[in-house]
């Protein structure tokens, strides 16, 4: 009997899947999962096998052509899932498919377009702008007319000049970019013993003998084939020396395939698990019971404070799996990706662990996923991507730091989110899930409550084990004040936090950036030695710049966002676009030479540290200070080892950082972001300065916080200096319930985005009409908010227009089909 393959398309906008024959000669390697390539109308395309029928819909189905790659590039669990978040996403699947490649290879066909008749003068701006780049610049893909044409919808324009004559479109699919890493390699053509007779014959120099006697020595040495760079770096020699040699008969030259590994280099010390304190064991032993006896669908929540001892838990929770014959994947929020955290996986676990993150190349990904997929990897470590490697029989899933933002993909379809597609990704492979975090965002903790998950605790810092403070103390010279609470273990308070109510310093004529008091603590630490954590959630300078006669802004002209000056540039940047232009010296509105910059970011900060404190050194981290590759590990590496006393930054320094001569946190200002316009905003700040709090006083120095505020009263400070979550979560809730907002419903956020406001605000209102519709027949409880304008009403040279459906299963009111340049978001963790 005749077997179709059911395939997705990776053909944008197409959503659905197509059936076809499966020839001969691929009949037995054809199956779920496969990469491969096929025919699409007069096309050539991509797709991904999702399954395998014994009839086809239609009479004349057309042909596979060939496999992309040999083995399947899916497996079982993650084609389910990819259906699972078709689903929740409201995406398409071909979308949630390729999400789960690496970069390079799943290629999406393009069109090439060449000019090949007379246009004469086109009527219409966008056809006449079209004709004009492809007359300057000759043929021209899609993908680059898009970036040369920005916003403009030009697919149309294209359309109507193939259909006169004017344009040529060929379809084009390009083969994956990505490849194994070939290199060339060198061994013994004959036995040792054989070769002292031709040593002599191998060069008429000295020079030439010796380097490629070098050479000879070197793989006698090591017996076996040798990359030829270590030969050249090491003697001296070339390729034209290994011809000559290999043209003698002595030697013989071949390729091999090598792993493009980012832990390479890492160095690191194996390590032994410490004893685990009663709270830790009480925690543990759940977690241990339900990977042993593979208890499915088993999914923990684990929330303990800052430095309890949850990344134990982890690594005892990866070393069970594994000895159960399953691997493990472990998430953390790329900026929590330190090279601590790295360092402790590969002590535990030498040799077997893999490492995913945007900064590393292609090649490092494609390689890591290629070592995931033929089981060579236990653990795979790294943020939201590292939950699609194609690991054989996960058993594990951690997501630590389960609370972050930046598990959710904002940005791009499908916008899953990496949390709750982590539960769902255990429950489908039999596997288990651990959430870990010191601040559980609302919803995760209610179903807990509602026993949704299995809630654990640790309500206990850990200051650390016996022996592990011992060797901290010799190397600070310090004695240790604290007392051992059980047989390895001692345990310390959270931090002691200050509020400083920032009105009264304005009072007392105080305008700096500096309260007194914390003026006062960081004089106390540089005295001491010691170390500070300065943390302001804003980059740059100046927050914005301002005319003070007539109130003009300096603003984005594509965002309409106002500009931030960046000293270090001598510039003004969106940070939304990237936009950027210099500083004005009068105001382009009244001409006033009276133009300010108002507010601060963490350059000003810096500035500040460095001209009331001359003598410190200062580093500073966060995005604009890390753009290269390593630069991360650069300035924590710097900051461990006490070549800066003050490190100041942004939301990074809030993240996994365990330095034990931080004595003190300083909030420079504790209200940024609590009251926008978003439900989620106390939320947020909440967690950050709980967060950022929980640096300090993780060595036997002790520590503290200060937080500077101007809403002192705000029950969202009030919680956070106190750690209080559950005070802070009962009336986070309350307020959620008043107003009818997660977890007491969901929400679904479609964004229109377009070149004029009046069309975003009509296509927002046509579609806020039809869900309203829909509304009548599939959920009566279900509301709208809006349409309205975002608060961030322009990004990018378009403005936006949104519409929010609050309802308890949204996804079940849409429509199949969603309108084009609308941006749809199941469960979204902002509404800016």
């Amino acid at each position: 009997m005749n077997q179709y393959a059911v395939i997705a398309v990776n053909l944008a906008p197409i959503r659905g899947t197509f059936h076809y024959s499966i020839p001969d000669h691929l009949a037995s390697l054809v199956g779920p999962g496969y990469l491969v390539t096929a025919p699409f109308g007069k096309r050539r395309v991509q797709g991904i096998v999702v399954g395998l029928d014994d009839r086809a819909p239609v009479p004349e189905v057309r042909p596979l052509e060939d496999l992309v790659d040999p083995k399947p590039v899916l497996t079982e669990n993650q084609l389910r899932l990819a259906e699972w978040m078709q689903h929740e996403t409201a995406s398409a699947l071909i979308d949630c498919l390729t999400l789960m490649l690496p970069a390079g290879l799943s290629r999406q066909a393009d069109a090439l377009y060449e000019l090949t008749g007379s246009p004469g003068n086109p009527p219409a701006p966008t056809e006449r702008r079209l004709v004009q780049l492809l007359r300057r610049r000759g043929p021209l893909r899609g993908r680059q007319i898009t970036r040369a044409l920005g916003k403009l919808d030009w697919s149309r324009a294209a359309q109507t000049l193939v259909r006169r004559g004017v344009l040529d479109r060929r379809s084009i699919l390009d083969p994956p970019r990505i490849h194994p890493r070939i290199v060339r390699t060198a061994r013994l053509a004959k036995p040792p013993d054989e070769l002292a007779a031709a040593l002599d014959e191998i060069g008429r120099t000295p020079s030439t003998l010796r380097r490629r006697t070098k050479m000879v020595e070197m793989l006698v040495a090591e017996r076996e084939p040798i990359d030829v760079t270590w030969l050249y770096a090491e003697s001296g020699g070339n390729l034209a020396d290994l011809r000559y040699m290999e043209a003698m008969g002595l030697i013989s030259l071949g390729q091999a395939e090598v792993w493009r590994d980012p832990l390479e280099s890492v160095e690191f010390v194996p390590s032994e698990p410490p004893e685990l304190t009663r709270q830790q064991l009480a925690a543990w032993q759940p977690i241990e019971r339900a990977i042993q006896s593979k208890q499915a669908h088993t999914a923990f929540l684990l929330h303990g404070v800052t430095g309890s001892g949850k990344t134990e838990i982890y690594l005892r929770a990866v070393e069970t799996a594994l000895a159960a014959g399953r691997q493990a994947i472990v998430l953390v929020p790329e900026i929590a990706l330190t090279p601590q955290t790295i360092r402790r996986f590969l002590a535990r676990f030498p040799g077997g662990v893999g490492l995913v993150h945007s900064q590393l190349s292609e090649g490092e990904r494609y390689d890591t996923w290629r070592r995931a997929r033929e089981g060579q990897l236990s653990v795979v470590v790294g943020p939201r991507s590292a939950l699609f490697s194609p690991l054989p029989n996960p058993g594990l899933i951690v997501v630590d730091e389960s609370h972050d933002d930046s598990y959710k993909e904002a940005s791009r379809s499908p916008r899953y989110h990496a949390r709750e597609t982590a539960v769902a990704y255990a429950k489908l492979a039999g596997a288990i899930c651990l959430m870990g975090s010191a601040t559980p965002d609302v919803v995760t903790f209610r179903r807990a409550q509602q026993g949704a998950f299995d809630l654990l605790t640790l309500p206990n810092r850990i200051l650390g084990h016996t022996e592990r403070l011992r060797r901290q103390a010799e190397r600070l010279r310090v004695a240790s004040r604290y007392q051992a609470e059980e047989a390895q273990a001692k345990s310390i308070a959270l931090p002691e936090v200050r509020v400083v109510d920032m009105r009264v310093e304005l009072k007392a004529g105080n305008t700096s950036l500096f309260s007194r008091t914390l003026h006062r603590a960081l004089a106390d630490v540089l005295q001491r030695s010691q170390q500070a954590i300065l943390f302001l959630n804003r980059r740059g300078q100046s927050t914005y710049v301002f005319c003070r006669d007539c109130g003009w802004v300096a603003r984005c002209p594509r965002c309409q966002t106002p500009l931030t000056h960046h000293q270090d540039q001598e510039a003004l940047v969106c940070h939304h676009c990237g936009y950027t232009r210099r500083p004005p010296h009068a105001c382009p509105q009244c001409e006033s030479r009276r133009v300010r910059h108002f507010g601060a970011g963490t350059q000003r900060v810096v500035a500040e540290l460095e001209r009331t404190f001359p003598k410190a050194s200062v580093l500073r981290w966060d995005a604009d200070s890390t753009r290269t590759k390593g630069a991360h590990e650069v300035i924590l590496s710097h900051f461990a080892a006490h070549r800066a006393d003050f490190l100041v930054g942004t939301q990074m320094v809030a993240k996994g950082l365990d330095l034990p001569l931080v004595t003190l946190v300083g909030v420079i200002s504790a209200d940024t972001g609590l009251n926008l316009p978003d439900y989620r905003a106390g939320e947020r700040t909440f967690q950050v300065l709980t967060q950022v709090a929980g640096r300090a006083g993780r060595g036997l120095l002790g520590g503290r916080v200060i937080l500077q505020t101007y809403l002192p009263d705000h029950y969202v400070l009030r919680s956070a200096a106190h750690h209080d979550y559950g005070g802070f979560f009962e009336a986070e809730l309350e307020n959620r319930r008043r107003l009818g907002y997660p977890p007491f419903t969901r929400l679904a956020r479609f964004v229109f985005h377009d070149l004029t406001s009046a069309h975003a605000e009509r296509r927002a209102k046509v579609w806020a009409e039809l869900l309203k519709a829909r509304m009548q027949r599939h959920d009566r409880q279900a509301a709208l908010i809006g349409p309205v304008p975002c608060f961030y009403a322009k990004l990018g040279g378009e403005y936006r227009w949104q519409v929010i459906l609050r309802a308890l299963h949204p996804v079940e009111i849409l429509p199949d089909e969603f309108p084009e340049r609308c941006d749809v978001d199941i469960d979204p963790v902002s509404l800016l």
